[in-house]
């Protein structure tokens, strides 16, 4: 399928409806509302396709954006191709899931989170987090920079009650996925939860809850590792 073939397959498929739910949930224009299971047809169809994720991410539509994430090949991806889609991920869906998802099958995932946490820009500093996120609920333990991650607990303890508001809700979902997914590091991670307490993030008037850390680590540690983290 082609860039127009998709595009115009999206705009035949986008809902006001939905636009209405996603615009509240911090996704940005210019989107038609597609539902996600369309673009998993679309998905479907293309499998992997390095060059038409990034020709899709380029237009700049969301609901594209979303499926560029979907279709990319993860390991072919740069580092300038990593930047250009974290600067552009405005929408809250792009760049706290789209753009860590495939950051995080990336070469380069870890060292670019660890410079995204720290950037100025919401979205990026959110991106970083989500990436790490990701990352230690896919790595095998062995992979994965213990001590460092213990110094992010820190760092997330210190400063997440002044971060800027998808920060916040970020830095809690890395501080679970820790906590989850890294079994040395679970005691350090409810440690910090408990310390941090209550998380407040303003989500807009929607339905969404930020999770209490603490419970959520005891719910489900130890968690599987997963096998991919696109959905």
């Amino acid at each position: 399928m082609t860039v127009p073939e998709i595009m115009a397959e999206l705009q035949s498929h986008g809902s006001e409806s939905i636009k209405k739910v996603l615009l509240k949930h911090g996704v940005k224009e210019p989107f038609f509302g597609v539902k996600i299971e369309h673009l998993k047809v679309i998905q479907k169809k293309v499998k992997t396709d390095y060059r038409l994720a990034l020709d899709l991410y380029a237009t700049g539509n969301a609901d594209a954006m979303y499926l560029a994430g979907l279709i990319a090949d993860d390991e072919k991806m740069t580092v300038a191709d990593l930047q250009t889609w974290v600067q552009n991920a405005v929408s809250n869906n792009i760049s706290e899931y789209t753009v860590p998802w495939v950051a995080a099958g990336s070469k380069y995932g870890y060292e670019l989170a660890m410079e995204w946490i720290n950037a100025p820009e919401e979205h990026i500093a959110a991106a970083g987090w989500s990436t790490l996120r990701d990352i230690v609920s896919l790595k095998p333990d062995g992979q994965l920079d213990v001590p460092a991650l213990k110094t992010l607990l820190a760092q997330v303890a210190k400063t997440i009650h002044h971060a800027d508001n998808r920060v916040r809700q970020t830095m809690n979902s890395f501080l679970i996925a820790v906590g989850a997914y890294v079994t040395v590091l679970k005691d350090d991670a409810l440690a910090t939860a408990k310390e941090i307490g209550t998380v407040t993030v303003n989500t807009n008037g929607t339905a969404c809850k930020v999770p209490d850390a603490a419970e959520y680590i005891l719910k489900r540690a130890p968690a599987k590792k997963k096998k991919m983290v696109k959905c």
